[in-house]
């Protein structure tokens, strides 16, 4: 290739490069224009201790005992108790809180010190709670979605029909309202915890979405790859196994991607339920700290974080495909 081409080529991808650059500062430059306008002031200081913090744990008396031996070890001293019943109970404080002397008697509840130590912040406990919800619907809405959209392509009308119901139902309703009626109604009925109850939400309505991914991708496999196998005596259940659906799965990994990603972010709506999920720790944490746009900022630098992790490792499922293709 001459020089000349790649020297104009390299010098339009500066530009462009420049051009993203450029609109990027006038981005930040906006939101800087915008806290100034509604005289903000950022309190960053306040967020990192919601992710991890020290404390002071205040251990107490469980029942009425005599403290029978105080024993030093180090920067801890552990606390000997013979309760009323003989039972023995060994307590580790810290040295420097304790509030017992050896042959005091004591009442249920006195404090006998303190230990400090570490504790996972709100923010990671709700994130978390984010991941494992997320993870557990999206397999419930994988396997209900490959279920369904089988059942979409069958010739059996009672299963081809009730697919397409459930599919248009759902697609058809908000997602909020499927977890009101899931969580007040269903999960009533058949006593279902919270937890439970967003979890199945989900995974019905990501099920459906899933089933059409999944129908698509079984359609757009030439017929004549279903009657090859055939004709060498495969069954329509082997064929579909053996044959179909691995390339189905192949063409359908980057919607499958999208619509995993998507299910993340709505896991967020399972705050309505009290489930102290990212979204609702947020929230929990603004009224505390008065920090509103800082922690806002965050839990949705913490959604990103999660999606892109999903989106690297499709992108490495996509690529290990393409080797055998």
């Amino acid at each position: 290739m001459p020089k000349a081409i790649i020297l104009k080529a390299t010098n339009t991808d500066l530009y462009w490069k420049l051009l993203l650059a450029g609109i990027l500062l006038l981005i930040a430059a906006g939101m800087w224009g915008a806290t100034k306008r509604i005289d903000y002031t950022w309190r960053w200081q306040r967020v990192p201790q919601y992710f991890v913090y020290k404390a002071e744990d205040l251990h107490k008396a469980p029942a009425d005992a005599k403290v029978v031996d105080i024993i030093a070890k180090g920067a801890q001293t552990e606390v000997v108790l013979i309760e009323e019943d003989g039972h023995r109970l060994e307590i580790l404080i810290d040295s420097d809180s304790l509030k017992v002397q050896k042959g005091e008697e004591l009442f249920e509840g006195d404090a006998l010190g303190y230990t400090r130590g570490w504790h996972v912040g709100p923010l990671l406990q709700g994130l978390w709670v984010t991941i494992w919800i997320s993870f557990f619907s999206g397999i419930f809405g994988l396997i209900l979605g490959v279920f369904t959209g089988l059942c979409r392509v069958a010739k059996n009308p009672a299963l081809r029909g009730g697919a397409i119901l459930y599919v248009e139902l759902i697609r058809g309703t908000p997602l909020l309202v499927q977890i009101f009626i899931f969580y007040f109604f269903v999960g009533t009925v058949l006593d279902l915890d919270r937890v439970v109850a967003g979890v199945g939400a989900l995974g019905i309505f990501a099920g459906a979405y899933v089933a059409e991914i999944v129908r698509a991708g079984i359609q757009s496999i030439p017929r004549g790859q279903m009657e090859a196998a055939r004709s060498v005596g495969m069954t329509v259940s082997q064929a579909m196994r053996h044959i179909i659906l691995p390339q189905a799965f192949k063409r359908t990994l980057p919607p499958l991607a999208g619509q995993f990603i998507s299910l993340i972010k709505d896991s967020s709506l399972v705050s309505v339920i009290a489930i102290t999920d990212l979204t609702k720790s947020g929230r929990e944490v603004v009224t505390s700290s008065f920090a509103t746009f800082e922690v806002w900022f965050v839990v949705a630098a913490l959604y990103l974080v999660v999606t892109s992790v999903l989106s690297q490792v499709i992108f490495w499922m996509e690529r290990r495909l393409a080797i055998s293709d």
